[in-house]
């Protein structure tokens, strides 16, 4: 037999061989259990949801949908949540899907560590309506092995959520819900007297100053910054309402008045309890000599000596003199720590606001 002829005998085998095999084969199995190719959570169950709870190393945190639909932090003090949190959360466990199947089996699932970390959604009547807890990550470092309410079923899902048990985390920290293109006139008080009022006829006309030196120009990024820092007040600790260090702040703020484009009005303060310097008494030596002490009597007076006692946190508060207003609510619950640029960052006197006006 020639050579060709044997090469295309074995291709033409080879071939067949390969069409019997993919006709015979067994098609895949489809795995029976419903969850399996199915989100971590379903839309419908998350639209269902009145209450959030998350649990992680014998921690939790509590949230709750009230009927206007806006979440708080229950296990803060009532704050309002940080909304995209919320929907961040609920979007990881939507678009993670349950892989598959690990195992049912008792004594596997006791090696897989399902303990107290997990995430419950709660119904207008604080029913549990869904629930998944976490085991341990895989060897492979990719996923978890998640397990669905009381379920005797451990799945694998290549989901990744953080567990942030820190109530005050899901506080939202915003303390106005206003923005800087919002703002169409601000007054701004200054220690030294008088008052710089900044305005402008519509959100990207430039600002306009009234009260500032005579003869200088209003810088205009001096005046966006200011308004910015007003508008973009974030707290970074709470205490109790009546907390005596606030109290104390208040005595020494800055009070800054801001008209909204929508006819809305907010008072926005911010002080702190001034650095002090205390005089130190002097301590007598016990083994100076009464010698000693009446020459010390006859010599120059010794400088006094102080001790500084450094600037309280700052404070700040904001109110409206629309009774419903949200914040003015948020007011009433805590007393709230802001970073302390925010307030040493403010202009001290109307001269920081304004440059030599430049010649036509």
């Amino acid at each position: 037999m020639k050579i060709r002829t044997l090469v295309v005998a074995v291709a033409l085998l080879a071939a067949l061989s390969v069409a019997a095999f993919l006709s015979n084969r067994p098609e895949a199995q489809v795995s029976a259990d419903p969850r399996v190719g199915a989100p971590v959570l379903d839309r419908d169950t998350a639209s269902r949801a009145a209450g959030l709870v998350v649990s992680d190393q014998g921690k939790t945190v509590e949230l709750a949908k009230g009927a206007g639909g806006a979440w708080r932090v229950t296990s803060y003090y009532g704050l309002p949540a940080d909304f995209e949190k919320v929907s961040r959360l609920v979007q990881d466990l939507n678009e993670a899907k349950v892989e598959r199947l690990v195992t049912s089996s008792p004594d596997r699932l006791e090696h897989m560590e399902f303990k107290d970390s997990s995430i419950t959604l709660r119904d207008g009547a604080g029913k549990d309506i869904w629930g998944v807890t976490f085991g341990k990550t895989p060897d492979s470092g990719n996923g978890r092995f998640i397990r669905f309410g009381s379920e005797p079923r451990a799945y694998f899902s290549g989901l990744h959520v953080w567990l942030d048990t820190d109530a005050k985390g899901w506080a939202n920290a915003d303390l106005l819900g206003v923005k800087p293109e919002d703002v169409a006139k601000v007054e701004i008080p200054f220690e030294t007297g008088g008052t710089v009022t900044l305005s402008r006829a519509t959100k990207d006309a430039p600002w306009a100053a009234s009260g500032g030196p005579p003869g200088l120009a209003l810088l205009p990024d001096r005046a966006s910054s200011l308004v910015t820092a007003l508008t973009s007040l974030r707290f970074t600790d709470t205490s109790d309402a009546k907390d005596p260090q606030a109290a104390e702040a208040a005595r020494h703020a800055r009070t800054f008045r801001l008209s909204l484009f929508d006819g809305r009005a907010l008072t926005v303060s911010l002080g702190r309890k001034p650095e002090e310097r205390k005089y130190r008494a002097p301590v007598a030596d016990s083994r100076e000599s009464l010698a000693a002490v009446a020459k010390a009597a006859d010599a120059k007076p010794v400088a006094p000596e102080f001790d500084t006692v450094p600037a309280g946190p700052v404070y700040a508060t904001a109110s409206s003199p629309d009774p419903a207003a949200p914040v003015n609510d948020l007011m009433r619950r805590r007393a709230y720590q802001v970073d302390e640029y925010t307030f040493t960052g403010l202009p001290q006197n109307p001269g920081e606001l304004f440059e030599a006006a430049k010649a036509k």
